[in-house]
C-alpha cells in the first residue's frame, strides 16, 4: 500500500505504465463537479469509479481483496479512513473470490488504519486486504481501477 498526495504522483507513476495517464486524467479533469459513475479512460485496462459513499464505522466495514485489479483511492471531498491488513494474515472470508466483479470479502480487523483528506490517495495491491470508506458522513471519491 502506497500513501500519497496527488501533487506528489510523480514519484510513483514508474511502478505501472497506465499510473501516468490515471494522474495526468485525475488533475486535469473536474471530477468533484462531474457525474457520478464510471469514466472510461482505457476500457477494462484503466477506469475510474467516481463514487459517493455514506462512510461506515470500522467495526462494520469488510476487507476487500483484489486479484486482476490495483485499486487508487483518490478522495475528493470529505475524511476518509481505509483499514489495511496483509493477505496472508486473513483468516476470515466471508465472500469467496468471484473473477467476476474482482473481489473477495472478509470480516477481519484490519492492523493499520490510515486516515486521508481531499487530495490524497491510497494505492492498494492486490496483496494489500482493505477496508475503504470508513468515517463518517458521506464523502466524494474516486477509485481508479489499474489492471495487473
Amino acid at each position: 500500500m502506497v500513501v500519497s498526495n496527488l501533487q506528489n504522483s510523480k514519484r510513483i507513476e514508474s511502478l505501472h505504465p497506465l499510473f501516468p495517464k490515471l494522474f495526468d486524467y485525475v488533475k486535469s479533469h473536474d471530477l468533484l463537479n462531474a457525474e457520478l459513475g464510471r469514466i472510461e479512460i482505457d476500457g477494462d485496462n484503466l477506469f475510474i469509479n467516481n463514487v459517493n459513499p455514506t462512510c461506515v464505522a470500522r467495526d462494520k466495514q469488510v476487507l476487500e481483496l483484489h486479484h486482476d485489479y490495483i485499486d487508487v483511492h483518490i478522495l475528493l471531498e470529505g475524511k476518509e479512513t481505509i483499514g489495511w491488513k496483509a493477505t496472508e494474515d486473513l483468516k476470515e472470508e466471508t465472500k469467496p473470490y468471484s473473477k467476476e466483479g474482482d473481489c473477495a470479502l472478509y470480516s477481519d480487523t484490519p492492523t493499520t488504519y490510515v486516515d486521508i483528506n481531499p487530495g490524497e490517495f491510497v494505492l492498494v495491491y492486490p496483496e494489500d486486504a482493505h477496508a475503504p470508506v470508513i468515517g463518517e458522513g458521506k464523502i466524494r471519491k474516486l477509485i481508479a481501477k489499474v489492471k495487473i
